[in-house]
């Protein structure tokens, strides 16, 4: 009887432990209802020499069947009245810690999503809700080594979100910008 005792009781802490895991993902992901629905803003991007360059801004943040999405675009006008559009869509799936998401970007050989790999010039990407920030972080290594860090925080604030984006490339800030995007 011993034995089965033994086996019914590492089955139910398995159970238990497995149940908690799946409450603690599911809190995080349901916190990203706060932040779904569309926003756009203007802004002047400042690049460390001191230039500023205008760029219109949206961004789509919607929620998944396992996780959720990030959708932005960023409108550059260039001289000669040129316009550069740039449109980038992440999908991001909860981890086993609390308010950290995993970028789903490709599909393995399993069918599975997964991260990129930035050893072959892909960019390492991952998210964190922490309070009212949803942080979607974005890590590229470059042919010689050196690395370049995307920060884009999005702030809840009263109706929209505060963007704050910071690029740094080998320890440098390069270019940052703080816009209001204001929810559609």
């Amino acid at each position: 009887m011993t034995s089965i005792h033994a086996r019914f009781n590492h089955a139910l802490r398995s159970l238990i432990a497995i149940a908690l895991l799946c409450l603690a993902a599911s809190g995080a992901w349901a916190d990203i209802g706060r932040f779904v629905g569309h926003y756009t803003g203007s802004a002047e991007m400042i690049d460390m020499d001191g230039t500023t360059e205008p760029r219109d801004m949206s961004v789509t943040i919607s929620q998944t069947r396992k996780g959720f999405s990030v959708e932005w675009t960023t409108t550059r006008y260039k001289s000669e009245n040129r316009i550069k559009e740039a449109t980038f869509m992440i999908d991001f799936l909860p981890t086993d810690r609390d308010g950290v998401f995993s970028a789903a970007m490709k599909r393995n050989v399993f069918g599975h999503q997964t991260q990129l790999d930035p050893m072959r010039g892909e960019p390492y990407v991952w998210a964190r809700i922490e309070g009212d920030t949803l942080t979607v972080f974005s890590l590229f290594v470059n042919d010689s080594g050196g690395y370049e860090m995307q920060q884009f925080d999005r702030t809840l604030t009263q109706g929209g979100l505060d963007l704050k984006f910071t690029r740094t490339a080998n320890g440098k800030e390069t270019r940052t910008t703080d816009v209001f995007l204001k929810r559609n």
